[in-house]
Parts: C-alpha cells; sequence; structure tokens
C-alpha cells in the first residue's frame, strides 16, 4: 500500500493507513514543500522563523532560522500513525543545507532531522547528526525504529540550541521494516537457560584481567563473567579501518588470553559468555556495524564464529556464544544479509560444529529493551535472548559525554518520572515478549554513572536488579575492572580515580545479590 505527500492533509487516506497492512517500500509521508497544498499543510507551522521560499534550485524549500543563542528551538513537525507503525522501522529522507549554524552545546543539538516518539515505557529521539557551519545541499537518510508500545510519532525539523539558518527539501519516510509477524502459541514446559543453576549473576569484565583480578571476583560469590572481546575501545576501534587480517590477528591474541584465564574461572565457577565486542568491520561514523555493509566483514564474522566453536566446542565453563555486541544495521545493502539473517547464518554455521552451547542473542539497534521486543525471534533451540538496560539513558549516562546538571533518581527525567514502578513498566515489554515465545532472558549489561548524584546509582541498580530477580532473569553488571565511570570500587567523586577505601554501597549491593549464588 502506498501514501503519497498529502497522507497527513486529508483524512481519508490517514485512516486507510491505519486499516492496512504496511510494507517496506510503502510511503508513510512525502513532502517537496511546492504547490498550494504544501502551502496549506505547513500554515500552521509558518511564522517570522519558519517560511517556504524559493532556494537557488528555482523550486520552493522549507527554511528555519534561528538569532537568539538559548536553548529554545525552532521546529516544523509531521505526525506519524505510531498505531499503525509500531514495532516497524522507517526510513528518513531529506535534503539539507544550512548557514552560519553555531556550535552546539552538546553533541545532540544543532540541526534536527529527528524522530521524537513516545509511550509508556519512555521517549526516544533517533536522528542524524548534521554539521554546524556552513553547507550547500547534502542528504541525510537514516533508519529508525517505532517502539512497539509507541502511542505518538513525530518527525521533528528545525534547529535546536544553536543560530543560523536551515533549509529542508525532498522530505520523504518510508516504511524500511515491517514490524515482526505475531508470535505463534508458544512452546511449552521450562525454557532453555543453557546452565542449571538458580541464576547467573556476574558482570561483563575489563580486557586483560589477571588471575588476581578473577580471585577478587571470585571472593565477591559471583558465578558469571561476560567476557568482552573488544579491541580498544567502544563504539569505535581498530577494526574500522576494515583491516581483516589485523582484525583476525588480533581476535586470536584476546581468545588466547581467555585461554589462559579458564583454569581460575573453572576453579571459581565463574561460568563464561564470550561476547564478540568489536565485530569484522568495527563501526562507521553513525555508529553503525560495517557488518551489515560489505560482505567480506559477514565472510568474516561466519568463519569466526565457526572458529570460536570448534575452540570451546568441549568447554564447560563456557556457558554460551554472544554473537554481537549491541549490532547496529543502518541502512542495509540489497546483497548483504540483514542482522537477524546473518545470525540464522551464523547459529547454523556454529551448530554444525558445537550442539551444545547456548548461544546468546540481542536485538537491533543497540540491544536495548524495545530493540529485542520488536525481534522475531529465530528458528533455533538452545538459545538464550538479551538486551541491555541503560533507561533512561539521560540518566544512566549523564556527564560522560556532555556536562550537564546532574540528574537524580528517582525523579522527573525528560519530562516523565522515574521510579521503580516506570521501570518496570520499560521492561514489561521484554516480559511480556519473553512469555509470548517462551525463552530466557539475560540481561547482558546494566549500569548508572558512579557519579550520578546523591544515592541515585545504587538506587537505580537496586531497582532494576529487584526486577530482573522478579522475572528470574539472569544478568550481568558493566563493569568490572573496566573503565571507572562504571567502578563499583570507586566513590561517586568523578575526579576520585582511586578504588575506595571501603566497599561502596553499590559494591555492597551486587555482594548481597552475589551471596545467593550457587557455584
Amino acid at each position: 500500500m502506498k501514501v503519497n505527500s498529502f497522507s497527513l492533509l486529508f483524512g481519508f487516506l490517514v485512516t486507510l493507513l491505519v486499516t492496512e497492512a504496511i510494507e517496506k517500500g510503502d510511503i508513510i509521508s512525502q513532502h517537496n514543500f511546492d504547490g498550494s497544498a504544501e502551502q496549506t499543510y505547513w500554515s500552521a507551522s509558518l511564522g517570522p522563523l519558519v517560511q517556504l521560499v524559493t532556494t537557488d534550485r528555482g523550486n520552493q524549500a522549507l527554511r528555519i532560522e534561528r538569532n537568539q543563542p538559548n536553548s529554545a528551538s525552532t521546529w516544523a513537525t509531521v505526525s506519524l500513525p505510531a498505531f499503525t507503525l509500531s514495532g516497524s522501522q522507517i526510513r528518513i529522507r531529506a535534503l539539507v543545507k544550512a548557514v552560519n549554524i553555531s556550535i552546539p552545546p552538546n553533541s545532540w543539538n544543532g540541526i534536527k532531522v529527528m524522530l521524537h516518539t513516545q509511550g509508556p515505557s519512555g521517549d526516544n529521539y533517533p536522528q542524524q547528526n548534521l554539521p554546524q557551519g556552513t553547507f550547500d545541499w547534502r542528504s541525510v537518510d537514516y533508519v529508525a525504529s517505532i517502539p512497539s508500545d509507541a502511542r505518538q510519532a513525530t518527525l521533528r525539523l528545525g534547529l535546536e540550541a544553536v543560530t543560523g539558518m536551515v533549509w529542508f527539501d525532498d522530505l520523504l519516510i518510508t516504511v524500511y521494516r515491517k514490524p515482526r509477524p505475531p508470535p505463534p502459541p508458544p512452546p511449552t514446559g521450562l525454557p532453555y537457560k543453557g546452565h542449571n543453576l538458580t541464576r547467573l549473576r556476574g558482570a561483563m569484565i575489563g580486557i586483560n584481567l589477571k588471575e588476581t583480578d578473577f580471585r577478587d571476583f571470585g571472593s565477591w560469590n559471583a558465578n558469571h563473567v561476560r567476557w568482552q572481546l573488544i579491541w580498544n575501545g567502544f563504539p569505535h576501534s581498530p577494526a574500522d579501518n576494515g583491516d581483516i587480517p589485523a582484525y583476525e590477528a588480533w581476535l586470536e591474541s584476546a581468545l588466547q588470553h581467555l585461554d589462559s584465564m579458564l583454569p581460575v574461572c573453572r576453579e571459581l565457577g565463574l561460568h563464561i559468555l564470550v561476547d564478540l565486542h568489536t565485530p569484522p568491520g568495527g563501526r562507521n561514523d553513525e555508529k553503525e556495524c560495517n557488518l551489515f555493509k560489505e560482505k567480506r566483514f559477514q565472510d568474516t564474522f561466519l568463519s569466526l564464529w565457526e572458529k570460536i566453536a570448534r575452540r570451546y566446542k568441549n568447554e564447560s565453563i563456557i556457558w554460551g556464544y554472544d554473537l554481537v555486541n549491541e549490532p547496529v544495521e543502518g541502512i542495509v545493502p540489497d546483497d548483504i544479509m540483514e542482522w537477524r539473517e546473518l545470525a540464522i547464518a551464523t547459529i547454523q554455521r556454529i551448530r554444525a560444529i558445537d550442539s551444545e552451547h547456548a548461544i546468546i542473542l540481542e536485538g537491533a539497534p543497540w540491544g536495548g529493551p524495545g530493540a529485542l521486543a520488536d525481534l522475531e525471534p529465530v528458528p533455533f533451540d538452545k538459545i538464550v535472548y538479551s538486551f541491555h538496560m541503560y533507561e533512561p539513558s539521560t540518566f544512566t549516562h549523564q556527564n560522560v559525554h556532555d556536562n550537564v546538571t546532574p540528574i537524580s533518581y528517582p525523579g522527573v527525567i525528560d519530562g516523565k518520572t522515574w521510579d521503580k514502578s516506570q521501570l518496570r513498566l520499560n521492561m514489561k515489554r521484554v516480559l511480556d515478549w519473553q512469555r509470548a515465545y517462551n525463552v530466557h532472558i539475560y540481561v547482558g549489561e546494566f549500569s548508572a554513572i558512579r557519579w550520578a548524584p546523591g544515592n541515585s546509582a545504587y538506587e537505580y541498580l537496586r531497582d532494576v536488579i529487584d526486577i530482573f530477580e522478579e522475572n528470574e532473569w539472569d544478568w550481568a553488571y558493566h563493569a568490572f575492572r573496566e573503565w571507572p565511570g562504571w567502578s563499583v570500587e570507586h566513590t561517586g567523586d568523578k575526579y576520585n580515580t582511586q578504588h575506595a577505601p571501603i566497599p561502596t554501597d553499590r559494591q555492597i549491593l551486587l555482594m548481597d545479590w552475589f551471596k545467593k549464588n550457587q557455584n
């Protein structure tokens, strides 16, 4: 079904969209800003700072300007049919030109071609960042997810917290991926976990930990580590350069380190999840995995998982294989496998070698609760599904990449009250999805930055762990002896990089839960 540029101007086409199934390529909204119909559509947004003007190309475009350097924004908006699009991905394309755009105060400010979705689980703001300064017509082209519980979806065009002038033209929004099909009747019996313990409770670990580090962690009574195979950082790494021989050499050295620590992990009962944190090809400037851009990276990916499966198929302390950490596809060329297709191909390769170890699968993009809730499970048994919990990220990641006023939990964050009830509501979509498919859930990462004000980090961690435990989910804290910002062995003072002289309340919280572990 196709919907043209008048979809939001004339009600009968909106009704048609709501009542018919959507397919990839369907046009949701299209605006070239020419003619009387466009003038009528945008009339509510027009004013001194928002105008339809004739461009240097001879056609009309939407021009927005701001002269006052404050935190306010100037917008023009397009409403999208959230209920119909829920659980889908949409592709947003436009042409943009700018003059004298000032330096944005934060990386997410500036020129906006931004989707804003709202729903019970929270708000989301996917966008493609654009440069400051002056530039001629250039394209914006990105894929964004509509959460399965979305109640409103709005595209925002404009300027946020910057001055200057920007033009928008040839706006096109289409369906990129339709929602997953309704689940079949769930299988009966207990879901597969890949272990016979009551729970896996542990942490993701830093690279190159020594035997003493594992013994320290074992003394906390943890029974699990998520072993990240990461090449000098995240999300960007030397893998971004695309040098496959160099990548394979790094991976072998990382696996040799894992091999060297297997005896102590066996002794301590630390069940290992092998996590491919850095995939072949790394990530591009938009932080999308180049794995979904070039076939050579997918070929390397398939072969490396065969190698890992051969290496560890008889190793009992290995719990499983986490195929990719936080996959992000972006726009996938026609001759390249999308994430679910690649996962299926990879699982087939692994299962031809290793039929026993658990395979852990995250949703795309970024492995969050919404990404998992929108994922169609793969047609294999012995699969565990995973998500990472950093919501609301405005709180959990405060002053990691920016400089903002401290944000407390519980409290009002991004205009919504976040407390234990809201966290439970946020993760309800995962619980509903789990019940629909009768699968086991593993929380592969969760955290709150240690310098969150007051006792906020402790309270957030306490509440999310309580919810994980209510739902009988395995979990791994992010992270043990990795970057100090996430460390429970450090105080809340951002500038103090030394271990706390006595255990912090966050460390005691983890240790109290670890006391319940079986090893």
